[in-house]
């Protein structure tokens, strides 16, 4: 059985019921801007929905509406407008994009954006904090910034326990007191701490089956395809994090996974090469760039980019709702510093990925949009092929600007990478006929 056979309406019911919960978010930012309510802009590493969601704050993701200008290839019109301002071709992709969006008034393909009246970030990207001054200025709001201890010792982590952890802890839960009077005083509710339980309880859910559903990949042939359907899950984790829809969207998510699983469903009518993907995606050409390995019976079962785009739900931590803001400050310390970690620690991350989920070839993309994730990957690289015997692939293009994307170029070398690849497997099999 394949990725296209349909049993009882379980299969494909994640990418349907994801795309319809996607139209439903940005129709209600819509009804948002039109009738002037409130909303909080945030980001996905750090979003402190859990808290905003207790102050019945829309979440505003502009990662997320810039992305899908590329999605739905209007970016270069976002682009050329954030340039016309003066922005430089050198400035985040997604800071353009969205630039261009609130000087259009909040226009965007897929509705409407409303202004901010708080903006929420921490700093987990070097980018955040620039791009929230340009809502400040523009929107004179409050912005919160949350500063999260990052790893430290040449990538050691602390845990709970240790007493470094803990002075790292209290650091996060003060500023979340903070923030959590800032958003009293912003919205003119009172802070109910049940709701707060009552939130992370709903999130406590999605991280749990974040978890599963990344282990359940393991399975060959693989569930998903860690690229296109992941970022649907993606979404869905950022914006539903805390919401009874993202439980019950993910609760039915594992089933769908499990019962994959268990009848043998792959993402491919035939998976020959298993492959790990380092980096953000080629949004301009998303369709056509994944196409290019699956006409080669490539998939991706596994990216960095599900562990720092997931809020940490990647670590599948859960909340003690018997303490909530200490617990909640706990949890936005792993996470956050997962997510850093997997940007500036790729190999550690991808070398784990290599065993558990049996990669035939990695594939680094690095983007000119993106410094921070981009960074030290050619570096990484070659760290890793001396440690790992693996192939892989070192395609660069970008998130979000089509003026650098060369679609036959790609080809070429994707084509060469795969041609590799089956060399490879050829001679080991006549290696082990040898024997």
């Amino acid at each position: 059985m394949h990725a296209n056979t349909s049993t009882d309406g379980i299969v494909g019911r994640g990418n349907n019921d994801g795309a319809r919960l996607f139209r439903e978010w940005f129709d209600a930012l819509s009804r948002c801007a039109d009738e002037g309510g409130q909303s909080a802009y945030v980001f996905v590493m750090g979003s402190i929905n859990e808290i905003l969601k207790v102050f019945d704050l829309p979440v505003v993701f502009p990662e997320i509406n810039s992305l899908q200008t590329a999605v739905r290839r209007v970016a270069h019109e976002y682009l050329d407008v954030a340039e016309d301002y003066g922005y430089s071709p050198d400035i985040c992709g997604y800071v353009k994009a969205d630039v261009a969006t609130q000087l259009r008034g909040g226009e965007h393909p897929m509705g409407r954006i409303p202004k901010p009246s708080l903006a929420v970030l921490t700093n987990a990207c070097n980018t955040y904090i620039k791009w929230a001054e340009f809502w400040e200025r523009t929107h004179d709001i409050p912005v919160f910034t949350l500063d999260v201890p990052g790893t430290r010792e040449g990538g050691r982590q602390t845990w709970n326990g240790d007493p470094d952890f803990e002075n790292d802890r209290k650091y996060v839960e003060v500023q979340l007191r903070e923030l959590i009077g800032l958003c009293e005083e912003v919205t003119g509710k009172e802070f109910d701490i049940d709701r707060l339980r009552e939130v992370l309880g709903w999130a406590n859910e999605i991280s749990v089956a974040w978890k599963r559903i990344l282990e359940l990949n393991r399975s060959r042939p693989s569930l998903f395809n860690a690229l296109t359907d992941g970022t649907i899950y993606l979404g869905v984790a950022n914006g539903f994090r805390g919401a009874p829809e993202g439980s019950r969207y993910f609760r039915d998510l594992v089933e769908e996974m499990e019962y994959k699983a268990e009848h043998g469903i792959g993402t491919l009518t035939q998976e020959l090469y298993r492959l790990v993907f380092v980096g953000v995606p080629c949004y301009p050409i998303f369709r056509r760039f994944n196409e290019m390995f699956t006409e080669w019976g490539g998939t991706f079962v596994h990216s960095t980019y599900l562990w720092f785009a997931s809020g940490g739900a990647n670590t599948g931590f859960e909340y003690d709702l018997d303490r909530p803001i200490e617990s909640l400050a706990e949890g936005v310390l792993v996470s956050v510093r997962d997510a850093m970690d997997s940007m500036f620690h790729q190999n550690r991350v991808v070398g784990s990925m290599i065993d558990d989920f049996r990669i035939d070839g990695i594939v680094y993309h690095p983007i000119k949009s993106c410094r921070t994730v981009s960074t030290g990957l050619a570096d990484g690289r070659k760290h890793l092929s001396r440690e790992r015997d693996v192939s892989s692939l070192f395609l660069e293009s970008d998130m979000m600007d089509r003026r650098v994307v060369s679609e036959a170029q790609m080809k070429n070398r994707i084509d060469a990478f795969f041609e590799g690849l089956a060399s490879r497997r050829r001679q080991a099999s006549i290696a082990g006929e040898g024997r």
